[in-house]
């Protein structure tokens, strides 16, 4: 069986080429929360406590089954596959019965985690990785089961991973090539998450590179003035250190690509 279910963006499963949307919205909270642990058993409470939390339900477990048999009746439908042989019940609880890298969140970590551990190693075998995890999201992660509390803390985890992700693949295209990386991206990523001062620094990295020292240090600057006014803070010794390399033209930050052109 090649069932695949994709959780990073709303909720598909692929069964031969195919992808199928569930229609239920309580079956597609169920299975969300199963393909977060493929092939660990959820607890019934635990399902419950996602789908009907601070209700008082008379029948939960009842209801969860109910839920559980028409999951069922639409995974055989796409895959002509008895539904009870992909979500099982063991013990206490229900089991998707896959392997991880059947669901797209756990092959995305796993591809972030390796290329994120080749980043200095092999810069170009780092972007083919994580361009590779990057590509696997459609929209916010678990877009159909945000209203539970499992599945909203570890949407907002899977979050987290992505933008360290593309931190990641930036480091590793400044590395190999600067003019892989784009800037109107970064720029953008560093406005959106401006809080992390890793987008600021490698946003200062690409511009210097890119022969635009003064944009670069006015990027110091501007997440000097967030952190001063948002938080109290002053910015850490890596950002520092890097507004101080880019003042002194240190060697070790690469030659800008203007001053290449005219030499």
């Amino acid at each position: 069986m090649a069932v695949e279910v994709n959780v990073l963006g709303p909720l598909c499963i692929s069964w031969e080429g195919r992808r199928t949307t569930p229609v239920s919205h309580r079956a597609s909270v169920v299975l969300s929360l199963l393909a977060l642990t493929p092939g660990t058993p959820v607890p019934f409470d635990q399902i419950v406590d996602e789908l009907w939390a601070g209700r008082s339900m008379v029948n939960a477990r009842n209801a969860l089954q109910a839920n559980v048999v028409r999951l069922r009746r639409i995974l055989k439908d796409i895959t002509g596959v008895g539904g009870e042989r992909l979500v099982r019940t063991v013990g206490s609880g229900y089991v998707l019965d896959v392997a991880p890298d059947a669901v797209d969140a756990h092959r995305f970590v796993e591809m972030a985690d390796k290329g994120g551990a080749l980043v200095r190693k092999d810069p170009r075998a780092a972007v083919a990785e994580l361009e590779g995890a990057l590509v696997l999201w459609r929209g916010p992660a678990l877009l159909d089961a945000a209203d539970g509390l499992r599945c909203r803390a570890q949407a907002a985890h899977l979050e987290e991973r992505r933008v360290s992700a593309y931190e990641d693949l930036v480091a590793a295209k400044l590395a190999d090539d600067a003019e892989r990386v784009s800037l109107a991206e970064l720029r953008q990523f560093a406005a959106d998450h401006s809080e992390r001062e890793r987008l600021s620094e490698l946003l200062m990295l690409a511009l210097y590179r890119d022969g635009r020292q003064a944009e670069a240090l006015e990027v110091f600057h501007g997440a000097r003035r967030r952190l001063a006014d948002d938080l109290g803070l002053e910015p850490g010794r890596a950002l520092y250190s890097a507004y101080q390399a880019i003042l002194a033209q240190d060697e070790e930050l690469g030659e800008p690509r203007r001053a290449l052109a005219y030499s």
